[in-house]
């Protein structure tokens, strides 16, 4: 995916270097971002995971902890992220029978001088990857897909939101 015309890429030097952008100059501002994801499996594998049936034990509330613990350790796991005192994580997990599967979702908050996105996707990610560790020995064709950023508020680009085609649009 290309950069938006004219638009520098912020984590390279001119160089070409790597590097970690330098956030001290900008203002503190409540930064919240929402991301989606989801784990596309047999229906029989839906069925035993809301009906409490799988070997592990609870797959949703083991996920849903695992995306929250994600998040908050996303600047040790992606290189160039700052360390953010998070306000709000919140991963929730529901069934969807049109997948079959079930659709993650995280929202995260802080008030900070960066944003958010790296944290939500963290989340979402994990989550997703805990739901098919536990549920393997059910479906080993089970599939994570749609993981991608839905919205983010707050910080020098503003409001933003995907349209239905994945893309997104600007307040600003």
């Amino acid at each position: 995916m290309a950069a938006k015309a004219g638009k520098n890429l912020t984590h390279l030097r001119a160089d070409g270097r790597a590097d970690m952008v330098d956030v001290g100059a900008k203002d503190v501002t409540e930064r919240t971002a929402v991301a989606v994801g989801a784990v596309v499996m047999a229906p029989e594998t839906l069925k035993a995971i809301v009906d409490g049936n799988a070997e592990k034990g609870d797959v949703v509330a083991v996920a849903r902890i695992a995306g929250i613990m994600a998040a908050k350790r996303t600047h040790d796991l992606i290189p160039l992220c700052h360390p953010l005192a998070l306000t709000k994580i919140g991963v929730e997990i529901e069934p969807d029978e049109s997948l079959p599967g079930l659709r993650v979702e995280a929202t995260t908050r802080v008030s900070g001088k960066t944003g958010v996105e790296m944290e939500a996707l963290t989340a979402v990610s994990v989550a997703c990857l805990t739901i098919y560790d536990m549920a393997k020995a059910l479906d080993r064709q089970m599939t994570i897909t749609g993981v991608r950023l839905i919205e983010k508020a707050g910080g020098q680009s503003g409001h933003w939101r995907a349209d239905d085609f994945g893309h997104g649009s600007s307040s600003r």
